[in-house]
């Protein structure tokens, strides 16, 4: 049996039932399969829900349903552990037509993904704001950190941190859409951590997550915002878990 084919079958409903699927007759047995590719369509419908809960609530379960009949028809998973699948849904939302009407509804999603990714994250322990103190202080611009492996930022232009977090509860709690936000994930211990950061303190982050050096991301933040408080920042950085050490 082609096995390419048999998968493709199980999620494009107009392809006929792969060859070798046959009832006792050795007919194609259209109902049977049928069965089967719509427990294999809810299962991965499950998981994203289960991935995206809070893009879930935000346009209701028809809809979710729908959006995901939709991805999954284009994105079969890419490994066995279904914790992973919708490493691309984000993406895919911000360019669902349907979904138009909710713009921050990709970067809720890409939050999302991001909450994931950092609950499976290798466990280490973080950098301390006691180990960056004994830096020398001629070294501390020159140095650069490594990122922890649960640590992420999103950066958007809607409010997707208090959108997350007014859909923690049963109730959903007070939220403003239009203020841009950038948000801080980290697992520093056993749990994920989400922290809405300042604009400038999110442009200091950026560069160390992508290997810049303490003082070039200090410059580029204090470009953002003369105010920028590079103290403040970098410790805070650090308390929240962002980074594992200092890079080699």
């Amino acid at each position: 049996m082609d096995q390419n084919a048999f998968a493709s079958a199980l999620l494009d409903p107009t392809l006929p039932v792969p060859g070798g699927v046959t009832s006792a007759r050795g007919e194609a047995d259209a109902a049977r399969f049928a069965v089967y590719r719509n427990n294999v369509a809810v299962s991965l419908s499950k998981a994203l829900g289960q991935r995206f809960p809070v893009v879930q609530r935000l346009v209701g379960d028809d809809f979710f349903a729908g959006m995901a009949r939709a991805y999954i028809a284009t994105t079969l998973p890419d490994s066995p552990l279904m914790f992973a699948y919708g490493d691309t849904f984000p993406d895919f939302v911000a360019g669902f037509a349907p979904a138009a009407a909710l713009p921050y509804l990709a970067d809720t999603a890409r939050l999302e993904a991001q909450w994931t990714r950092a609950y499976h994250a290798a466990d280490i322990a973080p950098l301390t704001v006691e180990a960056l103190a004994g830096l020398a202080p001629e070294l501390l611009g020159g140095a650069r950190l490594a990122p922890h492996p649960a640590a992420a930022l999103v950066r958007s232009a809607y409010s997707v941190g208090m959108i997350w977090q007014a859909h923690q509860g049963d109730e959903v709690g007070a939220q403003t859409v239009m203020t841009p936000e950038s948000v801080m994930i980290t697992r520093p211990e056993f749990d994920v951590r989400v922290h809405v950061i300042a604009e400038a303190d999110a442009v200091f982050a950026a560069a160390l997550l992508r290997g810049e050096s303490i003082g070039e991301a200090a410059t580029a933040a204090f470009g953002t915002d003369p105010t920028f408080d590079f103290g403040r920042a970098i410790v805070g950085l650090t308390s929240l878990g962002a980074f594992a050490g200092l890079a080699s």
